[in-house]
């Protein structure tokens, strides 16, 4: 049976927040080598602490991207998130690269030649997921801590707010009656400040943000609504915390609403299956939801390194479907080229989209028009009524 009534929690982290800084830097330099070459292969990490960067990970792709240009990037990326502090600045860092080529063993593996198939970066598996929970089809808690956090950012970058830093987390606890969420019994949010605000005066910043983005009555009671409960968050993003890319995966997902595979997304080109057949995997989802086919669903790819098409299509409606799971699963790989080359054909995905998804979630944000979010279109709606006789 079902669970119909309970509690349910999801946080987020800002742009400013160590782990994404992270991301932000792998996504950015990513983003250079598509704008360069789009058949770049780009798998990228960056760690940071204080007033420090290191670069490191396996490329292939135009000379043109040398470490020079790579730490230009990350200092750029830096600065473009609010980072001039004492402890971490975008200036004064210090920055080391150790990207180098990428191993011609993978290369032999993935790469398309004679009557072979580009395959698969690696192997995996890789889960998408769509609920009628919120006007995207996200589960809601994550997207109301991702909105919080947004608002928040929105509010610095525009100056309105300059006591605000880059730093911050949240965390939503929705209560869920019937099967769906009615009203929040607890709002977490800890923000970088800037010394000469008292707690008080951070947490009535705060408030607005908070009220504004929830639905109207959801708000928590004033005992549950905790703003920076350690008292003080003066020193904070990698001056206060080392970060890492691809910490933050259930952050970038669905909150823990639904299952993850396990692989990172940031700093990563589309061949690697990690990121671009969870896009696939959430494209596929939300269309099935929004075609009325279904109120959930989890859809799981799996892929084996090297190999072209996915080894299984997983498809679980939880109980809600209006098809068969089974049919469901077909009429989707009919409409969709699953193998690696594909899912960047149809997604489009060669292109340099990536650093806006560092932060925020990968997922129930809008289409754009240079292709960014591309895996958020319900294009197969319609085709999918059609398959079904809806």
């Amino acid at each position: 049976m079902i669970k119909q009534d309970y509690l349910f929690t999801s946080e987020s982290v800002s742009e400013g927040h160590p782990d994404k800084v992270c991301d932000r830097i792998s996504d950015a330099i990513l983003d250079a080598f598509l704008t360069e070459s789009p058949t770049s292969r780009v798998a990228v990490e960056t760690m940071c602490t204080t007033n420090f960067i290191a670069l490191a990970g396996e490329v292939r792709g135009p000379e043109t991207m040398t470490h020079e240009r790579f730490k230009d990037i990350a200092r750029h990326a830096v600065r473009e998130i609010g980072y001039e502090q004492d402890g971490f600045h975008w200036k004064h860092a210090e920055i080391i690269s150790n990207i180098h080529a990428q191993s011609a063993d993978i290369a032999v593996g993935v790469d398309a030649a004679g009557n072979k198939d580009e395959g698969a970066g690696d192997q995996g598996i890789m889960f998408g997921y769509a609920c009628r929970e919120t006007p995207v089809l996200m589960p809601a808690p994550i997207y109301y801590a991702h909105a919080i956090l947004r608002s928040l950012a929105d509010a610095r970058h525009s100056g309105s707010e300059p006591g605000l830093g880059p730093d911050a987390k949240s965390q939503v606890t929705l209560r869920y009656v019937g099967g769906k969420p009615v009203a929040s019994t607890a709002v977490v949010v800890s923000t970088q400040h800037a010394e000469r605000l008292s707690v008080e005066e951070v947490r009535e910043i705060v408030r607005p943000h908070v009220v504004n983005v929830l639905p109207a009555g959801w708000m928590c009671d004033e005992e549950h609504f905790y703003v920076n409960p350690t008292g003080r968050f003066v020193i904070g993003g990698p001056d206060g915390d080392a970060g890492l890319t691809g910490r933050k995966i259930i952050v970038d997902t669905y909150g823990g609403a639904a299952p993850h595979g396990g692989g990172a997304f940031s700093g990563k080109d589309p061949t690697k299956v990690d990121r671009s057949a969870a896009y696939a995997a959430r494209y596929l989802a939300k269309n099935a939801v929004a075609a009325g086919l279904a109120d959930r669903c989890t859809i799981q790819l799996s892929y084996a390194i090297g190999v072209s098409r996915p080894l299984s299509v997983y498809v679980d409606t939880h109980g809600t479907g209006q098809v068969d799971e089974e049919r469901l699963s077909m009429a989707l790989q009919e409409l969709v080229d699953l193998s690696p080359r594909g899912i960047r054909t149809h997604l489009q995905l060669n292109r340099p989209i990536y650093a806006r998804t560092a932060a925020y979630g990968h997922f129930g944000r809008e289409p754009e028009p240079d292709g960014a979010f591309s895996w958020e279109r319900t294009d197969l709606v319609d085709e999918l009524k059609n398959a079904f006789g809806a």
